[in-house]
């Protein structure tokens, strides 16, 4: 941890409930917008794919092309951040994902959407990272890590929010969904005018810092938690968000509401989970808490395809629920234990990088799995990244 860390902290301690600093509340509207551009679409595939006359198959492009961007761009914009301050690249990535998504509402083309959904993915690029950087810079110890599961949580009421709000508009045109983002733009002018962040200071020039930081990040224990992380987000895109839907609707005939509200349990789960992470932190260690969370989340996967009724399919999303609750962040506090501060944009911008790999390529290999063992070997797959992470926490790192 960089010593120069804690003179520059603001606001520590003024309010006895972490979650009501100001700033982490910000960042929490941050963090909302982040996960908005996926979950909140999803409930509405069947529909579009019925409305649009596209493939089962394609479908998936919707997701791909609008975390795609941010498998080229995350490093760069962390970079960036890093060197000119977290709020000059958050501020124009805000407003350019709130109106470029808004802008998907009004087409009727699939090729147009997904034109527009690639730069909304421009401005989502450095969302997931920067805000979890922020609450990185903000924080330290136990702190650090309560305020990164509150965070979390909150990222998951979200997940768990949208997908119900969206299959709620969906029921009256795919495309109300679309409009959604469009709260990004008053969310970044909050940001610009409200969050009093501390910001690193510039020691080297570019070359030297690239050096140093690529030095910390290449390390093996860092290495390892960037691939857990990137095979979390192709099971996540790829066996849930993108099969687990056409499984309720193929195999239950669900609606679009009915599908958001059943994925709303595991994101509803996830948040409470979430939220008590700094008391689980103190019992077990977080290495501990992420191997079991990829136990849970094979065992899940295996179940999903042979629930034979709709409502005993809440058993598995409730234990992928737990699973995503532990996991995520106590892989993004591993993560910003081991980052510089001067060096943490760079560190969180990879993670985002390999988290945008992840959920560019999950739909992608599913829907290859898909072509040979239909949807039900689409979410069974998800099992072995599951499988492959486990393995990799257990022997490499």
């Amino acid at each position: 941890m960089d010593e120069r860390e804690d003179p520059i902290r603001i606001q520590k301690k003024k309010h006895k409930s972490l979650y009501l600093n100001p700033n982490l509340q910000i960042v929490f509207g941050v963090t909302l917008m982040a996960v908005l551009g996926v979950s909140s679409i999803t409930p509405a595939f069947p529909v579009i794919i019925e409305d649009l006359g596209i493939s089962t198959q394609s479908i998936g492009l919707l997701i791909t092309v609008f975390t795609l961007p941010g498998i080229f761009l995350t490093p760069v914009l962390g970079a960036l951040a890093d060197r000119f301050g977290r709020k000059r690249i958050l501020v124009p990535s805000m407003i350019l994902f709130g109106l470029a998504g808004g802008a998907c509402a009004l087409v009727r083309d699939f090729q147009c959407l997904l034109v527009l959904r690639f730069f909304q993915g421009v401005g989502a690029a450095s969302l997931g990272s920067l805000n979890i950087t922020i609450v990185g810079d903000l924080f330290s110890g136990n702190e650090r890590t309560t305020a990164m599961g509150y965070n979390a949580s909150v990222l998951s009421v979200g997940t768990a929010s949208y997908p119900a709000i969206g299959g709620v508009l969906a029921t009256a045109g795919w495309h109300y969904p679309f409009f959604l983002p469009l709260a990004a733009v008053p969310l970044g002018l909050w940001v610009l005018f409200s969050l009093k962040n501390p910001e690193p200071e510039k020691e080297q020039d570019f070359k030297q810092y690239l050096h140093s930081a690529w030095k910390s990040i290449k390390k093996r224990q860092v290495v390892v938690l960037l691939i857990a992380i990137s095979f979390t987000f192709v099971i996540l895109y790829g066996s849930y968000l993108t099969y687990f839907p056409l499984l309720l609707s193929h195999k239950f005939k669900a609606t679009p509401l009915v599908i958001g509200l059943l994925m709303s349990v595991m994101s509803l789960t996830t948040a409470v989970t979430s939220s008590q992470l700094g008391k689980l932190a103190k019992t077990f260690t977080k290495k501990n808490l992420i191997k079991a969370a990829y136990v849970l989340y094979g065992a899940a996967l295996v179940i999903f395809p042979f629930i034979p009724s709709l409502w005993l399919l809440l058993i598995p999303t409730i234990l992928f629920g737990l699973a995503h609750g532990v996991n995520i962040p106590s892989l993004q506090t591993r993560l910003a234990e081991l980052a510089p501060m001067k060096y943490r944009a760079a560190f969180m911008s990879v993670n985002g990088m390999v988290l945008r790999l992840g959920q560019t390529l999950g739909p992608v290999l599913m829907g290859l799995v898909y072509v040979g063992w239909g949807i039900e070997g689409a979410i069974c797959a998800g099992a072995g990244f599951s499988a492959a992470a486990l393995l990799l926490l257990v022997f490499v790192e």
